[in-house]
């Protein structure tokens, strides 16, 4: 008798074997990242939970301040705490602001022809050792720190060549420019970012300014019946801090001004503060000595070399340059500083974020 056997297809065994080795790798790939990413969550979940809940009071209350100025982060607040709780840590730590307005007696803008009267004025000029305007752009560049912060303060000289830079158009779906590109729009050769604009969630566009809005002399947002915190310079290159209205500002010769606040000193008086006045996050202000010279600051946050900076922290480094008036402006992801081609103090996302306005400072005549 003559037994005929099938003969095994052994190509087709092979690319068997193969593909429930590739399904058993994904299998084993995807329960190892379910498993990982499962650890990972409840690992966050009870660290938050001791963050809002444990036995520290302080840090539970810097966290909690710190997460709701954040576009995002303030769900992390909410899962643990009640809104009745938030609200007593918030007012617990908050800014009392001086409620007055920028009286331009109290300073002195000086002729900056030539650096003579800012060596002349050293005393005045800064609190620091390093030599004043080494390269004689105008410009110096000073290193801060604090015990959770780090950053950069700039001074400019000469207030007449700080202006507001902004966007041709405003809408909500059109995106705004990052801060290299509104320095480079204008020509100029440094600048931070500017005011208030949407960005519900932190998905805005950067195409819509809140508040006001001057540059060179002309309202560009705003109503001017409403009143609003308004920071700026007058066409006599003195900086405005306060509340007034739209309207009352341009009535002063209001020329490049943005909205956000809190204004951190006033007239040579400082904001009072409880607590520490705010979170730990990323921060800008800008303010003015009673030479005139504009301070331009930025402080980094949200990296393990630097949690960001509180507002008492802000008027704290304000005072020690000589501020007689400074404000807050818009802070978190927008935070940046540029200066010579170069993002000195990039945003805490190492990205570009897109924004309708900037404080820029032009190029002097003779770097043309």
């Amino acid at each position: 008798m003559c037994y005929i056997f099938p003969m095994k297809n052994n190509k087709n065994s092979k690319s068997n074997r193969i593909l429930k080795s590739i399904g058993l790798f994904f299998g084993r790939f995807f329960i190892w990242l379910f498993s990982t990413l499962l650890v990972l969550l409840v690992g966050l979940y009870i660290f938050f939970y001791f963050v809002n809940k444990g036995p520290s009071a302080r840090i539970r209350d810097l966290f909690v301040a710190s997460a709701k100025e954040s576009s995002v982060g303030g769900v992390l607040a909410d899962i643990y705490l009640s809104q009745s709780e938030i609200d007593a840590i918030l007012a617990k730590n908050k800014i009392v602001e001086v409620d007055e307005i920028t009286d331009t007696s109290l300073v002195t803008v000086l002729s900056l022809k030539n650096n003579e009267e800012i060596l002349d004025n050293q005393e005045i000029a800064i609190n620091s050792d390093e030599e004043i305007d080494p390269d004689g752009d105008g410009i110096d560049v000073f290193e801060v720190h604090g015990d959770t912060y780090r950053g950069k303060m700039m001074v400019v000289y000469d207030p007449s060549r700080v202006k507001v830079a902004t966007i041709n158009t405003y809408d909500l779906d059109a995106p705004g420019l990052s801060l290299k590109q509104l320095v480079e729009k204008y020509d100029c050769v440094a600048g931070i970012n500017g005011g208030k604009y949407d960005d519900e969630l932190g998905t805005g566009s950067g195409g819509m300014p809140e508040g006001v809005v001057f540059s060179e002399g002309v309202l560009r947002f705003g109503d001017p019946s409403t009143s609003y915190e308004i920071y700026g310079f007058t066409k006599d290159d003195i900086l405005i801090v306060g509340h007034m209205t739209a309207g009352y500002a341009s009535s002063i010769g209001m020329r490049d001004a943005v909205s956000f606040g809190p204004t951190l000193i006033v007239n040579g008086k400082s904001a009072n503060y409880s607590g520490s006045g705010s979170g730990l996050n990323p921060r800008s202000a800008i303010g003015q000595r009673a030479d005139g010279a504009v301070l331009l600051l930025v402080v980094e946050g949200r990296q393990p070399s630097s949690l960001g900076a509180t507002m008492g922290d802000l008027i704290t480094i304000m005072e020690e340059f000589g501020a007689v008036n400074a404000a807050n402006l818009d802070g978190g992801m927008s935070s940046s500083m540029y200066y010579n081609g170069e993002d000195i103090v990039p945003s805490c996302t190492r990205g570009y974020r897109a924004m309708p306005t900037a404080f820029v400072v032009e190029r002097r005549d003779s770097d043309e």
